[in-house]
């Protein structure tokens, strides 16, 4: 008999800054939302932009680095598992399926814009070559060393990725 599979992995941006609470018991508890935007060809075949919105639970100490290093239009990779929740509001049988994460990866740099996922801001860094011989050389055999690169530019469109 086969078993279930419950598995998601999820990118986008939050939609609103986390928020750290605390149980009872002092276990820590965040929750965020994330904005996952597509694009899809409709009946015409035009291209339509469409967004759904996923809310995330954190817990323990990966609730505590979320609510540290996350904040609202960050892009993150959440993978975790879907989650439904029951209860009673107002006499109102209420319920909810989210994400309880297992892992959060922040895609962006802290105190970038929305856009720094762009294309140009992914440039890589130049440095001279004075400054990477200032480093410290490989010591493992067989394996090139700062110094063996020599003085000569390196030059962008040469590397092969």
């Amino acid at each position: 008999m086969a078993r279930s599979l419950n598995q998601v992995t999820l990118m986008g941006n939050l939609t609103r800054d986390p928020d750290l609470r605390e149980t009872p018991t002092g276990q820590k508890v965040t929750s965020f939302g994330l904005a996952l935007n597509r694009s899809y060809k409709d009946s015409n075949g035009e291209w339509l932009e469409a967004t759904d919105f996923v809310d995330i639970v954190c817990w323990g100490p990966l609730a505590e680095r979320v609510d540290q290093y996350l904040s609202k239009g960050r892009k993150c990779l959440v993978q975790g598992r879907l989650q439904s929740r029951n209860w009673e509001q107002d006499g109102q049988k209420r319920s909810k399926v989210e994400v309880l994460a297992s892992d959060v990866t922040f895609l962006d740099s802290r105190g970038s814009s929305e856009e720094s996922s762009s294309v140009s801001n992914l440039e890589p860094t130049v440095v001279p070559i004075e400054e990477t011989k200032k480093t410290k050389k490989i010591t493992k055999k067989n394996e090139m060393t700062v110094d063996d690169i020599g003085d000569e530019p390196i030059d962008l469109d040469d590397i092969p990725f």
